[in-house]
């Protein structure tokens, strides 16, 4: 499996590879999931039927070459079956995040025009269901857990054994037309339709073949090898750019093992059972893995408490001379690994968003292989990584081969500016959007839209997004992700908005990490009863007042903060105030918070607030409170009280 490429030339769509790969190794295990407890394995040939199956049967219902599938729920084997199986009949696949709400879903569903939807359970069921006539060109839902839906009667619900098994007896009337469809699939037509970030508006949809998918992947493999039977277990969203390159991509052409946990919560136990050899992590994950260390090092003895600091800066002073600590591997970090199952870890990324560099050194001081990946979904995800051996957390990396090239438009003195890129696996446009295609790609060069430079190592430095670079009404420049990110690392800390931008001062609205912070609130006998009320705590505020005085300590003078509060609940996805990948909406935050942002800056030591919000299913709480305005540069005032009243 030396040379990926030529795998790829020798079958060049995913029905292809997938259909060659059973046929050279139909007993080897392809994927795997955890279900009810117990891990259950198929091969290489017991996905290519289940993808046969399904694929004749989508036919039996009338689709075809060019028809939209979409899929939503958590990653499931069904789910990369249906995905090829769309592919396998010329169709278009189109992915939805599982927390997707009723107004995305229809949008996504109607601008796609999606006939068919592969819906995991119940919950996806009723969200579908729920859109009524909205979605005119949705014919059929398909599921795969019948748990809850037999009472269900709608003409548009079919199980997908049900779907198999007319895919079944179509294979037996014609044993060779499967293979006739997966020889027709053309490898420049577009076969992945992948929604973009969308941090200013709906989500865009990009438009991926499958034969780039699949030669992009290769490429990434050529400098960040994997090899046959290594275990991959799958715990971003399938939506996602980047796990379709894992799960589609890479596993197809070098033939790994993708592993499904049973269900999000119980993702970190399912990973230390697999102990994989290669992890892709977003970093929120990591930041929340970090956070979750140092919340239970706060509960044991003060002998491991001891134990494990002297052990963390053994390890971050060697890794400041680019060496591993023996002391650390003894004392912390060997544990540690297991504990986490990263002790099989050959090779691990983050990518999505920025990674700060404190998160990012307390890992490779730990011993885990981290990389930062960067690139876009127009571009088929990481096309930007960290050579092994070099790398560098204030850095993004190189280009991962000489086919891609990345340019830097309208430098600054400083050589700063936007981060412009093309290789030729690029995306093939915008669905149903020539325009916005237009004013992304020129000249054949995507313009991504933010801010970096090359060091003096030629290593690109993604600085953040170029319209949310702020300069403060005093003239000093400043990145608001730089500075969140730093605030992050924190235990406490799990979202951070940084302002500032053309006023005269820096200031931040935190969201504690309630997890933890509760759990300090517990072991400091301080009573609560919600986020709310939690957040509104003087103590707490004098907890977070010592993190971001640390932050300010490690920041220029110009870059410090001056005042903060903490917001009375958590940014929301749901809510458009972060993206899917939870990237935060600065113009929604803005919007939404204005008052608020315009009374701290207004020099208010506490801000009065009477709103309502509503949850996922329906329901509205009010909530009344006073927020606690924290000024570094003097003292923060009292909080009051806090009424919390459901209606």
């Amino acid at each position: 499996m030396k040379d990926f490429h030529a795998r790829v030339d020798a079958a060049d769509t995913c029905p292809k590879l997938l259909r060659l790969n059973a046929r050279e190794f139909p007993d080897a295990t392809a994927l795997r999931e955890k279900d009810f407890g117990i891990w259950k394995s198929f091969s290489w040939a017991d996905y290519h039927a289940r993808t046969r199956d399904l694929a004749l049967g989508l036919l039996d219902l009338g689709l075809g070459a060019g028809d939209v599938v979409a899929l939503i729920g958590d990653n499931r084997p069904d789910w990369v079956a249906g995905e090829i199986a769309a592919h396998a009949i010329g169709g278009m696949s189109l992915g939805i995040y599982r927390d997707a709400l009723e107004e995305e879903v229809e949008y996504l569903l109607s601008y796609g025009e999606a006939k068919v939807v592969f819906a995991e359970d119940e919950e996806q069921v009723d969200k579908l269901l729920g859109l009524a006539d909205r979605t005119p060109a949705l014919r059929h839902i398909v599921y795969s857990d019948p748990r809850g839906l037999r009472k269900y009667d709608d003409p548009r619900l079919l199980s997908a054994e049900t779907l198999a098994a007319r895919g079944r007896e179509r294979h037996a009337r014609d044993a060779g037309l499967y293979d006739r469809l997966v020889d027709a699939t053309d490898p420049e037509a577009v076969a992945v339709l992948c929604t973009t970030s969308g941090t200013t508006a709906r989500p865009k949809i990009a438009m991926l073949p499958g034969g780039r998918l699949l030669r992009h992947a290769a490429t990434y493999l050529a400098f960040d090898p994997k090899q046959p039977g290594d275990e991959y277990v799958s715990a971003l969203p399938l939506p996602w750019i980047m796990e379709q390159v894992y799960v589609f991509g890479k596993a197809l052409v070098c033939r790994m093992t993708v592993n499904f946990v049973e269900e999000p919560d119980t993702l970190m136990h399912d990973f230390r059972e697999i102990a994989p050899h290669f992890v892709l992590f977003a970093p929120r994950v990591w930041e929340a893995i970090a956070a979750d260390v140092r919340s239970r090092i706060m509960d044991t003895s003060p002998l491991k408490r001891r134990l494990y600091d002297l052990g963390l800066k053994a390890g971050f002073s060697a890794l400041s001379r680019g060496r591993r600590s023996w002391v650390a591997e003894i004392l912390v970090f060997r544990a540690l690994r297991d504990r986490l199952g990263f002790t099989r870890l050959r090779s691990a990324a983050t990518g999505g968003a920025a990674l700060g560099p404190d998160t990012f050194r307390f890992f490779q001081a730990m011993g885990v292989p981290l990389r930062q990946i960067y690139g876009q979904t127009e571009m088929l995800g990481a096309y930007v990584t960290h050579r092994a051996g070099e790398v560098d957390p204030d850095s993004v990396g190189i280009a991962m081969a000489d086919e891609i090239e990345i340019r830097i438009d309208d430098p600054d003195r400083d050589g700063l500016g936007e981060v412009v890129a093309r290789h030729p696996n690029m995306f093939t446009g915008y669905f149903k959007a020539a325009e916005e295609t237009a004013a992304d790609i020129r000249d054949g060069w995507m313009h991504t839209g933010d801010a970096g430079f090359f060091d003096q190592n030629r290593r690109l430095v993604v600085i953040d997004r170029k319209k949310d670079l702020a300069e403060t009404s005093t003239g000093h420049r400043f990145s608001p992700q730089y500075i969140e990110n730093k605030l992050k690392f924190s235990p406490y800390v799990a979202e951070a908005v940084v302002l500032g931008a053309d006023r005269p001062a820096i200031t931040a609205m935190l969201c504690i990490r309630f997890s933890i912070v509760s759990k300090w609130a517990e072991k400091n006998h301080i009573a609560f009863t919600t986020y709310t009320d939690l957040s509104s705590r003087p103590d707490v505020s004098a907890l977070l007042r010592t993190e971001v005085e640390g932050v300010n300590a490690t920041l220029p003078a110009h870059q410090r903060i001056a005042r903060f509060l903490l917001l009375y609940k958590e940014l929301d996805a749901d809510d458009d105030e972060l993206t899917r990948t939870r990237k935060v909406r600065r113009g929604v935050i803005n919007e939404r918070y204005a008052e608020i942002i315009e009374a701290m800056y207004a020099g208010a030591t506490e801000i009065p607030v009477d709103t309502t919000i509503k949850f996922q299913d329906g329901t509205t709480q009010r909530i009344r409170t006073r927020l606690t305005v924290v000024d570094l540069a003097g003292s923060a005032a009292p909080a009051e009280s806090v009424a919390v009243a459901a209606e």
